[in-house]
């Protein structure tokens, strides 16, 4: 990458940029959108945030698989961000789409690997298996991404 030094010369390339990337602001939501429902009507947003927070007068702990996944992972969206965008032509659209696939396959992988706290002896019993955050998959099946203003 381009060194970039003094005022006119970083205005110049700011301006360049800006150009190239638009003015058309856009937005990547990422996680549990508003259309994704249990059979039942139950929003898959409302169970995920019980489970990542808890739920202490239900009996459910938290596992804070999307506030895990979100400290984990957010340090490197800039770079990857500035990267894609650098390799493809700054084309925004394509490289929010791109971010957001990616950022959604890490918060399906999280929910794969929080294993703890450990479920309940009568949930495992109810559910056959020991899996934290998974029971029908639909949880994980609706981590999804959107772009919304472009």
């Amino acid at each position: 990458m381009a060194e970039i030094r003094g005022g006119a010369q970083f205005e110049r390339a700011m301006q360049l940029l800006a150009e190239m990337v638009g003015d058309n602001p856009a937005i990547l939501r990422v996680g549990f959108l508003e259309n994704a429902t249990y059979p039942n009507g139950t929003p898959v947003a409302m169970i995920a945030a019980i489970h990542n927070y808890g739920a202490p007068r239900a009996g459910i702990p938290a596992r804070p698989f999307f506030t895990n996944m979100i400290a984990k992972k957010s340090p490197e969206w800039p770079s990857a961000i500035a990267g894609l965008l650098a390799a493809n032509d700054y084309d925004v659209e394509l490289v929010l789409d791109i971010t957001g696939q990616a950022i959604a396959g890490q918060l399906r992988q999280e929910i794969i690997d929080t294993n703890a706290p450990p479920l309940a002896p009568s949930t495992i019993r109810r559910k056959g298996f020991a899996k934290p955050l998974i029971e029908t998959s639909n949880m994980i099946n609706s981590v999804d991404h959107e772009i919304e203003g472009r």
